[in-house]
């Protein structure tokens, strides 16, 4: 099966792309990724060098797929930082080629209160990309700009996540929750609410790309099938085999290649609650 990206970059680490690609591929998919932006390393290291790539560039690459005959025939569609709102129409006309893949938009907008894209991107996230999704993996702070809604507790955050559902997506997983001190995800459709819980990990320091990488494993998983539940613990099992990892040698970046047999063969599923 074929996922199309459209996500960052980074020359060393794994966030965006640099994230997503090796874990699909080590699960059988094929992964055409597009770049809106290259970076030396992710800008919490506190300094980094490169560029976002401006609309124009992002859309001759979609060009060149296009005229190629590649940019068809994809199963699924993710896209995650969009580096400039201006990328938005090539995000678009992805979709518009793909018209039978399930899109998932990780709406990647900030976090704990705040914002770090660039001004329209908030915009398109909350309209036509919303509108177009079939599942938005949203943290509590993107949850409440797309539903205009507190998200604050679970149970604001399932209600947020509910009242999304009429602007598009048939299912919402809400990332980045906290609860009694363990990391939650929950997921919403219109038919049940699904929660589930994992330690958290005692990072000396923040690891980036966990959220990339995720919803990169909720769209694999969603293609192979399963069951909304079996989703949410296949994926979320499959990235705290490398969170573990990474714990555990130490890393600061997500130990992708160390953890990859963990990854695809998790020794340790956690189970779904219905919430």
């Amino acid at each position: 099966m074929k996922i199309l990206s459209l996500s960052s970059s980074v020359a060393h680490g794994h966030v965006g792309n640099s994230a997503l690609t090796l874990p699909l591929q080590r699960l059988g998919f094929d992964v055409t990724a597009i770049n809106t932006v290259q970076f030396s390393n992710h800008p919490g290291h506190g300094s980094f060098g490169g560029d976002v790539f401006p609309p124009d560039h992002v859309g001759r690459v979609v060009d060149g797929l296009a005229q190629s005959g590649f940019l068809g025939g994809h199963d699924g569609i993710v896209s995650g930082y969009l580096g400039d709102a201006g990328n938005g129409p090539s995000l678009l006309r992805i979709l518009a080629a793909n018209p039978n893949a399930p899109y998932l938009c990780d709406p990647v907008m900030g976090d704990d209160g705040h914002s770090y894209v660039r001004p329209g991107i908030a915009q398109f996230l909350c309209g036509p990309a919303l509108a177009a999704a079939a599942i938005v993996t949203p943290n509590p702070f993107e949850l409440g700009l797309l539903s205009g809604a507190p998200a604050e507790g679970l149970e604001q955050a399932l209600r947020a996540a509910a009242g999304l559902l009429s602007k598009g997506p048939s299912l919402v997983v809400v990332t980045s929750l906290e609860i009694d001190g363990d990391m939650a995800c929950a997921a919403v459709t219109a038919h049940g609410r699904w929660l589930i819980r994992t330690p958290r990990l005692p990072f000396a320091r923040p690891v980036n790309g966990a959220g990339d990488l995720l919803a990169g494993l909720i769209l694999a998983e969603h293609l192979s099938g399963a069951t909304i539940p079996r989703v949410l613990s296949l994926a979320v099992s499959r990235l705290f085999a490398v969170l573990q990892t990474t714990w555990e040698n130490g890393e600061r970046e997500l130990a992708l290649v160390a953890a990859q047999n963990r990854l695809a063969h998790p020794a340790r599923l956690f189970a779904v609650q219905q919430s």
